[in-house]
């Protein structure tokens, strides 16, 4: 994919279903509320980062392209 992006979880939103963490190990940690943490908040871009964020049952995951802030998830409508 070659892109870096962004990406933010809402800890307001997050149910700490551990689905992001199964989808992108490398990529998401739950801390010890069981709350999602991206691993770094700028991250190369991947197939396993964006199921992440697909497959999220809340849609708590947000992903914007580094360059420029474009939304990759969720697509704009």
């Amino acid at each position: 994919m070659g892109d870096r992006w962004h990406v933010e979880v809402d800890r307001s939103v997050c149910i700490g279903s551990g689905m992001c963490v199964g989808h992108a190990p490398d990529g998401f940690r739950l801390d010890s509320a069981r709350q999602s943490h991206p691993q770094d908040a700028d991250l190369d871009a991947s197939e396993e980062i964006l199921a992440a964020a697909e497959n999220c049952p809340v849609e708590a995951i947000a992903i914007t392209l580094v360059a420029g802030g474009e939304p990759v998830f969720p697509p704009e409508e």
